[in-house]
C-alpha cells in the first residue's frame, strides 16, 4: 500500500501528515460554532479536538454547550479502536426541519478520551455552517469522517474517493 505524497504546508498551517496516529486530543479555547436553519446549535470556547493521522480535526462541543432539545437519537451505531463506541444523532427543529445523523458522541469513552464523554461532534457536511474562530469551515469529504477543513491545515486528506486503503 502506497502512502499518498504529502502535502507541503506553509509555516503557519498544520499538516495531518504531522498528526498522530493513535489519535491525540486536545483542548480548544477558540470559539466554535454549529448552525442550522438560522439558528445556533452548539457554540463554545471549551471544545477539544482530536487529531488522527490523515484526517482533518473533529471537533467536540461539551453536552451544556448544545442545543439538546433539538437532537433525537438516531439508528446505528460505529465502532473506534481508539475512542470507543459512538452513537448517532438527528435534528428535529419545531419548525418541522429535519436532517439526519447531524452528530455523534461517545457515551462512554476509552479512557484516553474521557475528556469527550457526552461531548457531541457536528459532520460540516450535514448542517447550515460550521465555524473555528470566525472562519466557516469545509466540510471533510466521504459520509463517514466528520474532520472540519480549515485554512490553517494542509492535506490530502482522507474521505475522497480512492482515499480508503490509506
Amino acid at each position: 500500500m502506497t502512502q499518498p505524497a504529502q502535502g507541503t504546508a506553509p509555516q503557519q498551517q498544520e499538516s495531518v501528515w504531522d498528526y498522530p496516529r493513535p489519535p491525540r486530543l486536545e483542548p480548544v479555547t477558540e470559539r466554535l460554532r454549529v448552525t442550522f436553519a438560522g439558528r445556533t446549535l452548539a457554540e463554545t470556547e471549551a471544545g477539544f479536538r482530536v487529531l488522527e493521522t490523515s484526517h482533518p480535526p473533529a471537533y467536540y462541543f461539551p453536552p451544556d454547550s448544545v442545543e439538546r432539545d433539538f437532537l433525537v437519537l438516531a439508528p446505528g451505531r460505529s465502532h473506534c479502536e481508539y475512542k470507543g463506541r459512538a452513537r448517532y444523532w438527528s435534528l428535529q427543529l419545531p419548525s418541522g426541519q429535519r436532517a439526519e445523523r447531524v452528530a455523534w458522541s461517545y457515551p462512554e469513552p476509552t479512557h484516553a478520551f474521557a475528556a469527550i464523554a457526552d461531548h457531541f461532534a457536528f459532520y460540516a457536511s450535514r448542517v447550515e455552517s460550521c465555524w473555528v474562530g470566525e472562519e466557516r469551515v469545509r466540510p471533510q469529504e466521504g459520509d463517514f469522517y466528520g474532520g472540519w477543513i480549515t485554512a490553517r491545515i494542509a492535506g490530502p486528506f482522507k474521505g475522497g474517493p480512492g482515499t480508503f486503503g490509506w
